[in-house]
């Protein structure tokens, strides 16, 4: 479990490290309304995307995970899966190319919306789920770290003036679809296609749950840009694109721990080994408690410091934006605690849908009343009220049948550390440093501060659980090579 929570720490650290050397130098060349046209199209094309897929992500784990063992059957649920994925591709992408072409809101962005169609139409290609139900994330992170690299130099490349906005949008659908493609060459490494014995039948039932859910969640998770869109302008998309994307940059790593232990978690719900359940998920709980409280806090904190480095001074009506969506890291991982450790892996998709028709709902109401007034922050407001709703819910239909043992008193002495940020940030802001140098030292100071007060305030040895099983794992490695090394 430890390789593959550091190559799924890696993988996220990389996920992290893209948008931060990439969207800085993109916003300041595009703008707000250039960056606003263009994460408008991506996310239609990701939202249709998201539609095709089917609930296959999410449903694929648990089905792979499930035959990891049996070459045969493992064969067959990869091919099954691949083939409703594909057949549902093809028929979003007719359906998008309908809506692009007759809607005259497409048309003043038509090529934009006509070039992100190929997130649509090649959604197939997306087989994570494969490779996380084979717990195979070394693979994921090395192809990952290989596109980001490669996207990273046509942008440098290519976005050359505020018109490259096609350029723009290309390196990004090469930077999520160059891995998908890969991904899935690299897929028969593992097993091989087959259409000998499929029943594409046996998996509508659980897909049309999965689906349903996914169908309702998009609508706040990312549905919300489209709405912005049409209720307000590319203004305001831009601004709220670009603090969103900032905090959700570290949303990966605070679910690194549940995303691992999803094929783990599952077999123990199967088994019901409930001790060996119980301590996993008091191992998630604490990790997301310990990571997520202090990583809002200092997006809170940092915020006009932060869309300046990374967005530019014409991004500074985004500030209070961020600071309302700061708090999204927690609420998210919570959702995704209680979600994908608790609830699907028990069996519960009907109560997850439940919840997130409720936020749904709650999105659309939200930012039909919030949006035309207040724009981006009204947005942002919605936002954060759905996920709050939404993990609620969650906790909800949780304690109907399950009694998980969440250390909350973990999250008090998390937001405790968290404190000591304010007079750091108060010190460093009266020295009058810029932003580049405010922002990395205001880091590093400030989680310095957190450890110490974890370790010595609470002795709090929770990362020990963590650096013990690593010291083994890198010995076990430098022993097994070779002499001359």
């Amino acid at each position: 479990m430890t390789k593959n929570f550091l190559y799924t720490v890696l993988l996220s650290l990389v996920n992290l490290l893209f948008p931060l050397l990439s969207f800085p130098y993109a916003s300041h060349i595009l703008g707000p309304e250039g960056i606003g046209s263009v994460q408008m199209a991506v996310s239609l094309g990701q939202y249709f995307a998201l539609f095709a897929a089917l609930g296959i992500p999410i449903y694929g784990i648990t089905e792979i995970a499930r035959h990891r063992d049996d070459p045969e059957q493992l064969a067959r649920s990869f091919s099954e899966l691949s083939l409703i994925f594909l057949g549902a591709s093809i028929l979003l992408s007719i359906v998008y190319l309908i809506v692009i072409s007759t809607i005259p809101f497409f048309e003043q962005h038509y090529r934009l919306f006509l070039l992100a169609g190929t997130l649509v139409l090649l959604s197939f290609s997306y087989t994570d789920w494969f490779f996380s139900g084979l717990e195979a994330f070394k693979t994921i992170t090395l192809r990952s770290v290989i596109i980001k690299v490669v996207a990273l130099l046509l942008l440098i490349i290519l976005v050359k003036t505020k018109a490259d906005r096609i350029e723009y949008l290309f390196v990004v659908i090469f930077s999520i679809l160059g891995n998908q493609l890969l991904s899935l060459v690299m897929c028969f490494r593992k097993t091989r296609f087959t259409l000998k014995g499929i029943r594409l039948r046996r998996h509508f039932q659980p897909l049309f749950y999965l689906f349903s859910t996914t169908l309702a969640a998009s609508i706040y998770t990312m549905l919300d840009t489209v709405l912005l869109g049409f209720l307000s302008d590319d203004l305001s998309v831009g601004l709220y694109a670009a603090a969103v994307k900032l905090v959700k940059l570290t949303i990966p790593i605070v679910t690194a721990m549940g995303v691992i232990l999803i094929p783990l978690i599952t077999r123990h719900f199967h088994q019901n080994n409930q001790v060996e359940l119980h301590g996993l998920l008091d191992q998630s709980f604490r990790f997301l408690m310990f990571f997520s409280i202090p990583v809002c806090a200092g997006l809170t904190l940092l915020a006009p410091e932060c869309i300046l480095l990374f967005s530019g001074q014409q991004f500074a009506d985004a500030v209070p934006v961020m600071r309302i969506v700061a708090w999204l890291p927690l609420l998210i991982g919570l959702g995704h605690f209680y979600c994908f450790q608790i609830l699907l892996p028990a069996g519960k998709p009907r109560q997850i849908f439940y919840a997130v028709l409720t936020g749904a709902l709650t999105c659309l109401l939200l930012n039909w009343l919030l949006v035309p007034t207040y724009k981006s922050v009204g947005a942002a407001i919605a936002n954060i009220a759905t996920e709050a709703v939404v993990t609620l819910l969650y906790i909800y239909f949780m304690r109907q049948f399950f009694t998980a043992g969440s250390p909350w008193k973990y999250g008090l002495h998390a937001l405790a550390g968290s404190i000591t940020f304010i007079p750091i940030l108060m010190l460093l802001r009266s020295w009058q440093l810029s932003a580049p140098v405010l922002v990395p030292l205001a880091t590093i100071c400030c989680a310095l501060s957190f450890f110490a007060v974890q370790w010595w305030v609470f002795k709090n040895y929770f990362l020990l659980d963590f650096v013990q099983p690593l010291k083994e794992w890198l010995l076990r490695k430098k022993n097994m090579l070779p002499d001359e090394y």
